[in-house]
């Protein structure tokens, strides 16, 4: 059987030992690499091209931009998670909501982490965990997604099958910018920060399936005036 290979950061001796002591517990998993700075994590990464890489943040020496890039550079196709401690972060969700990453609080249950890691090195779309009070909100909420347009939610589709920003838009044949505009209309009208919340709201609700199919795309030219110069 071959192991997910994961690369994991922070800098937390303490939060390192527990993370190794969950997935020493998985058969499926194994740790090629333990580090407690963004340098580390990033030279562990270009050189052992993980299946996926767990990282902390708050690493002192990197910001999240620089090493989300020098990371998807050496390895594409390793999802990176940031184990993040809180989910009032706009910057954290700014860049989730790119699809640049994935976000995991920190105080998640490890049955959750172990889920969560499985599912994105799969290549599967990871929803990532909501409050407690978020889902209470959803659940008390009375407007579905028909309150959306047609086009938003085809998007909102795309979003829950876990593709990114770029991805939308080449199967929609829309500029990334217009996708970006979308999901802020979305966000505006369920009243949400992220799309990790929609995911979560599509999944559960199990509105997508009355979605329009995809249209042709010469009509598009008539639907999505927003972006395009």
């Amino acid at each position: 059987m071959r192991r997910i290979r994961i690369v994991i950061a922070d800098r937390h001796p303490i939060v390192l030992q527990g993370i190794r002591s969950v997935l020493a517990m998985q058969r499926d998993f194994t740790v090629v690499a333990s580090c407690n700075d963004g340098a580390s994590c990033i030279e562990a990464i270009r050189f052992l091209a993980p299946d996926i890489a767990l990282v902390d943040p708050t690493l002192p020496d990197l910001s999240r931009e620089q090493i989300l890039g020098p990371a998807k550079a050496a390895s594409p196709g390793a999802p990176i998670i940031f184990f993040a401690g809180t989910t009032g972060d706009h910057e954290l969700q700014s860049l989730a909501l790119d699809g640049g990453c994935i976000l995991l609080p920190r105080d998640a249950h490890p049955e959750l982490l172990v889920e969560t890691l499985r599912k994105a090195a799969q290549g599967q779309a990871v929803i990532s965990p909501i409050t407690e009070q978020v889902s209470e909100e959803l659940r008390a909420d009375d407007e579905p997604l028909t309150q959306l347009t047609d086009r938003e939610r085809q998007i909102v589709q795309l979003v829950s099958e876990g593709l990114s920003n770029k991805a939308i838009g080449r199967r929609l044949n829309l500029a990334d910018g217009t996708i970006k505009v979308h999901l802020h209309h979305i966000f505006q009208k369920l009243d949400i920060s992220n799309r990790t919340v929609l995911a979560a709201i599509a999944l559960s609700r199990n509105e997508l399936q009355a979605a329009p199919r995809e249209p042709n795309p010469l009509d598009l030219l008539h639907q999505d005036p927003v972006g395009v110069k």
